[in-house]
């Protein structure tokens, strides 16, 4: 790794300090010799607070940009209307706790913290970092909150000091350190210095040997299955499926997602099962976010929503085959699944939905589908996959697409609103971080978030899975019993293969 020269130079950083209250300092170095998962267990492994971000597009190749951050300025957290903002410093820490709207106090701590920008910074190199509960939609829709709560914030994030953005095409790393300035410049030389160290200091452990973070085995030993238990008697979930049914006919709704919930004691690196994790089930969206006792491993398919620049986007899934033995069976599913009027026609009215959540925050007329109907290959399961673009109104950002999107519909229903009220009655347990979204709101105004499905969520040695399966018309309650209890398989595995010592 060889370090090239910082960015902004000396002079432009203590002249941006006037107008900014964060500014960064960064360089770039070669990296070729590490995976984004390497470089995280060198700089970031065991601290309290840090994030690794990384992609594999379509389920069948490697993402260009992964993400690292970590040695958070400031933390965010939620549970309910009660907001705890802790600002970490130096000198010591101030905390404060207030009600309010989440979603409008972090638009608020973004737009105070007034980081500088620069167009020859990556598309994301700083903003919040985190997610966003299922539950957090009570805030953008009015619907009743009466059901037990889980034993998780409602929302979390961090705004990470230091930033590494790994460009696997040109073989490169962009270390980013953000200054929080005085908003003079008689600091500008100090501050600038000490940047640089840190930086310095980051390279400096990128050209060590990898620890043994990624290897620490489970003291279970090579037991065959991990028994987990739901939060639900099996005839409990056909029961919602037979209600949800009835709601169905009566015609309050075309669709729901009823989902429920594993649970399982264990004691593996958290580390490693997400090393497990992106080998066993690679996605779009592999991240391993760690905040405070709360650990999120997820290996999610499908993106809630993206704003890049003016354009936004999402990607509804829905239809499902598993991947043939052989390429000629492979290619009859895909035949097989693109010619089912159920599951075209399911997925026709998400993509409908989809259109309409975009509608709500982009100009008129500019809201569009390209790539309808393909279909997207994982590791074990093909998906139908399209794609609904917009161009966002003028007056909206990153916050109101996010309430405009929020959840998707794949993981509530449609209507969408009438289905979450069917949720709330049918389900037991609010959802927590299940069918929630994990991502970012960066200081630039882009964003992206994946829904948290596909995902284990982490507490001390508690580990839970959650997963749902789609009630329409004709559904077999037995067989979406056994699609709930399909999709969490390979999170499972993830778990049995750490502890049989991956």
């Amino acid at each position: 790794m060889v370090a090239c020269r910082y960015f902004p130079d000396r002079e432009k950083f203590t002249n941006d300090m006037q107008s900014s209250r964060l500014v960064p300092v960064c360089t770039e170095i070669v990296a070729d010799l590490d995976t984004p998962l390497t470089l995280y267990a060198k700089v970031a492994a065991g601290r309290d607070h840090a994030f690794l971000f990384e992609s594999m597009e379509g389920g069948e190749k490697w993402g260009r940009f992964s993400f690292i951050g970590f040695d958070p300025l400031v933390t965010f957290c939620s549970r309910e209307k009660e907001v705890t903002i802790e600002e970490l410093h130096n000198g010591g820490d101030e905390s404060l706790t207030f009600t309010s709207d989440p979603l409008e106090a972090l638009k608020k701590l973004i737009e105070d913290l007034g980081a500088a920008e620069y167009e020859e910074l990556p598309r994301f190199c700083g903003g919040a970092v985190g997610f966003l509960g299922y539950d957090i939609v009570r805030f953008i829709e009015d619907l009743p909150d009466e059901r037990t709560a889980t034993d998780l914030p409602d929302s979390s994030f961090m705004v990470p000091r230091i930033v590494l953005v790994h460009d696997s095409f040109k073989q490169k790393i962009t270390v980013v350190c953000w200054v929080r300035t005085t908003g003079t410049t008689d600091d500008g030389e100090r501050l600038y210095g000490e940047a640089i160290a840190q930086i310095e200091e980051v390279v400096s452990r990128l050209k060590q040997p990898v620890g043994e973070e990624l290897f620490l085995a489970s003291g279970r030993g090579t037991e065959k299955e991990h028994q987990f238990t739901s939060n639900m008697e099996k005839s409990r979930f056909t029961d919602m499926v037979e209600k949800a049914k009835e709601y169905i006919r009566a015609g309050d709704i075309i669709q729901v997602v009823l989902s429920q919930r594993f649970h399982t004691k264990t004691d593996i690196s958290p580390l490693v099962l997400y090393r497990a994790l992106r080998h066993i089930n690679p996605s779009p969206y592999l991240f391993f976010l760690k905040l405070g006792d709360i650990i999120q491993i997820g290996s999610s398919p499908e993106i809630l929503v993206r704003k890049d620049g003016e354009r936004i986007e999402l990607r509804p899934i829905a239809g499902t085959r598993v991947r043939g033995k052989t390429v000629e069976e492979d290619l009859a599913l895909e035949q097989e699944l693109l010619a089912d009027p159920k599951e075209t026609a399911e997925h026709l009215m998400l993509v409908d939905l989809g259109r309409n959540d975009v509608g709500r925050v982009a100009k008129g007329g500019c809201v569009w589908v390209e790539d309808l109907l393909v279909i997207e290959r994982y590791s074990h399961v093909m998906h139908i996959v399209s794609g609904v673009h917009g161009e966002i109104d003028e007056g909206k950002d990153q916050f109101d697409v996010m309430a405009a999107c929020f959840p998707a519909g794949t993981v509530s229903g449609a209507p969408k609103i009438r289905a979450m009220e069917i949720i709330d009655e049918l389900e037991p347990d609010k959802r927590g971080a299940y069918a929630g979204s994990v991502g970012y709101f960066g200081f630039s105004g882009n964003m992206d978030f994946c829904i948290t499905i596909r995902t284990f969520v982490m507490k001390d040695d508690d580990l839970w899975i959650q997963a749902g399966a789609g009630i329409v018309a004709d559904s077999d309650p037995e067989k979406e019993f056994e699609e709930t209890v399909n999709k969490s398989l390979g999170l499972r595995r993830a778990v049995e293969l750490v502890e049989k010592g991956f």
